[in-house]
């Protein structure tokens, strides 16, 4: 059903790129309204809400996914094809995607701008850097991890009353309840767990601490999570939040915040740029907004609120992307994005691929870097017709949150006439009101002109949006209610220290956030082996962390990590420069 195709990387080169005003006059952007980075990407500044904030808003559409297999299922390359495909029935769509992180590029997945004809464009720099928003954030993140150990090494061999000399209050740092590791924006599996403070008494106290991964820090979700209707408004709600942040207790359990460290105002200064949303483009001259980056499987994984809002005054159609399967950033987009922001989406697209559901119905594993095995590339309509079962309960997933869901079936030339059709009739028998091919990873928008016109007729059918839960439930109510009606759990299992925590974070007065759950993207489950639509198995709940700055829980269930490690060939190795300065080998 498709042909092959140029590499990604030799797409983008070859591309014609329109001049970024240009894109920008277009959607009713202003050139004094840009920030620019050289001659392909700019950041959008933050007051031109101030002037397009009456105008009416488009519709909003967040693209979700099955249950992937660890090659991904094309939900960005869905999100920026559809974009394309709506430009190519006359709509002037936006699309709203996450900045990649670096551990991802040169780990696994490789870069996340799209793939094939139906990219965010120049790829190279969107996955290599940007606009330098991560690097801002991993500083200020790190600024904070400093700040904690030097507070509490100061206090240590300080008196009270030197302290107050100094203008201090004693925190009473409680080391063994620290919320708050370092982090890098690099797969580094050997910083899970480090001691730092060795070395003579200069050079500081020696604790056991640890390494996250940068879009797993508060700070990201943060600035995902971050509202307001100007520069200045925004600024105001990012420093009250980081204020809120908390990374500990006292020796007696009183939470200490960045308020507290002193802290808070240092970390707003290196944050403020990262408020303006990144302007890039697609293939075919879309604008492509480009903003923040929360890990679908560790964090809420959305792109921000911002960038949604600056391009629903400007946009017809405005199609976000959510992380990973429609149990993780689906659910998180609409229980916490949504929720925060008071925007509700108009249509749920739900990216499957006869691939996946073949995985799901008990089909060999699928391994990054090796060929793929016959069952994948050949018909095998039972192994398909296994599999199904995940694609029922996704759409069942969105459709309970009241929004109209289109399945869009992203193509691989393999794929049969019979394995598409059987994918369309269960997804409509679900519930679904369409099911649609998309070829736009060979033919870009006019291969994806079918999903667009599915989700224009989708986006006017009535919708009743509502959320998951009541935000005056209970913490272990709300985690229950996403394990069982989400998961399909039967139960969950508390370990002694989640079940300690929770109890105190309701008592310091938390229990009203709402919960994003860390845990494995490759099951509906916490565990990455059961696959399909799994149920009556018994959730546990590791640990449970309170990000009250983003504002909510954090449970992080079974084995997930949240530090990836590099596989024994990782996407690195492909990746160089040429004698011309190109980046070669990035996928």
């Amino acid at each position: 059903m498709g042909t092959s195709v140029p590499s990604d990387i030799d797409i983008a080169r070859a591309a014609r790129l329109r001049p970024l005003a240009e894109i920008a006059e277009r959607i009713g952007l202003r050139e004094d309204e840009l920030i620019p980075f050289g001659h392909t990407k700019a950041k959008i500044h933050l007051d031109a809400l101030k002037r397009i904030g009456s105008n009416p808003r488009g519709k909003y559409v967040v693209v979700t996914a099955i249950t992937p297999t660890p090659l991904g299922e094309g939900k960005t390359t869905t999100t920026v094809g559809l974009t394309q495909g709506l430009g190519h029935i006359g709509k002037e769509a936006i699309a709203c995607i996450r900045q990649p992180s670096m551990g991802p590029t040169f780990g696994i997945k490789g870069g996340a701008a799209g793939g094939g004809y139906s990219q965010v464009v120049p790829m190279d720099e969107f996955n290599l850097h940007l606009t330098g928003d991560i690097h801002a954030i991993t500083a200020a993140h790190n600024l904070v991890a400093a700040a904690i150990d030097a507070r509490w090494y100061h206090e240590t061999r300080l008196s009270d009353e030197e302290l107050a000399e100094l203008g201090l209050e004693r925190l009473n740092i409680d080391v063994f309840n620290l919320q708050w590791n370092r982090v890098v924006d690099i797969n580094d599996r050997a910083l899970r767990h480090v001691v730092v403070g060795l070395g003579g008494k200069a050079d500081g106290r020696p604790r056991e601490t640890g390494f996250d991964i940068t879009v797993a820090s508060e700070l990201m979700a943060i600035l995902a999570l971050v509202d307001g209707d100007s520069y200045a408004s925004a600024l105001r709600n990012l420093r009250e939040r980081i204020g809120r942040v908390v990374f500990g207790t006292s020796k007696d359990g009183t939470p200490l915040t960045l308020e507290d460290l002193r802290v808070a105002g240092a970390v707003a200064v290196l944050m403020k740029d990262t408020l303006h949303p990144n302007l890039m483009q697609t293939l075919e001259g879309q604008a492509a907004f480009v903003h923040a980056g929360p890990f679908g499987n560790i964090a809420h994984g959305n792109s921000s609120i911002l960038a949604d809002r600056v391009a629903l005054h400007l946009g017809d159609y405005v199609i976000t992307e959510a992380g990973f399967g429609a149990d993780m950033g689906m659910e998180k987009f609409m229980n916490i994005k949504c929720r925060t922001s008071g925007l509700k989406p108009d249509c749920v697209v739900l990216v499957a691929t006869v691939r996946a559901l073949k995985t799901h119905g008990g089909g060999p594993k699928v391994v990054l870097g090796r060929p793929l095995a016959k069952a994948y590339t050949e018909e095998n309509l039972s192994l398909l017709q296994a599999g199904i079962p995940n694609l029922e309960a996704h759409i069942a997933n969105a459709r309970r949150f009241g929004v109209p869901v289109v399945v869009a079936i992203n193509s691989f030339p393999t794929d049969t006439w019979a394995e598409v059709q059987l994918i369309r009739e269960a997804a409509l028998g679900a519930g679904a009101v369409d099911a649609v091919v998309s070829e736009h990873w060979t033919k870009g928008g006019e291969g994806a002109a079918a999903l667009a016109e599915a989700v224009v007729k989708a986006c006017d059918e009535p919708s009743e949006f509502s959320y998951l839960y009541p935000l005056n439930m209970s913490i272990r109510d709300k985690i229950e209610v996403i394990c069982r009606e989400i998961y399909g759990a039967s139960g969950v299992e508390y370990s002694p220290l989640a079940a300690r925590q929770i109890d105190d974070f309701e008592r310091a007065g938390f229990g009203y956030l709402p919960i994003c759950m860390a845990k494995t993207h490759l099951s509906i489950s916490h565990d990455p082996n059961l696959k399909g639509a799994p149920k009556g198995f018994v959730v546990p709940v590791r640990e449970v962390r309170a990000s009250v700055g983003a504002g909510f829980i954090y449970p992080i269930l079974g084995e997930m990590r949240t530090m990836p490690g590099l596989g024994t060939t990782p996407a690195f190795m492909n990746v160089d420069i040429d004698e011309d300065g190109n980046v070669v080998g990035l996928f």
